[in-house]
């Protein structure tokens, strides 16, 4: 029978299913940044448009 005061002892990537550090925070940051820069043109140039009119 087992005891209960034994631990199990995992490593870091079978724990969390995933490889660390592989940069995906940069990509998600930089195409945020992409996104909102997009938004912010596709607002601004018509209403500078309208505005001279």
């Amino acid at each position: 029978m087992a005891d209960k005061n034994d631990g199990i002892s995992i490593d870091e990537v079978a724990a969390r299913g995933a490889v660390t550090n592989t940069g995906l925070r940069y990509v998600l940051g930089f195409s945020l940044g992409l996104a909102v820069i997009a938004m912010s043109l596709v607002w601004i140039i018509p209403a500078l448009i309208n505005a001279s009119h």
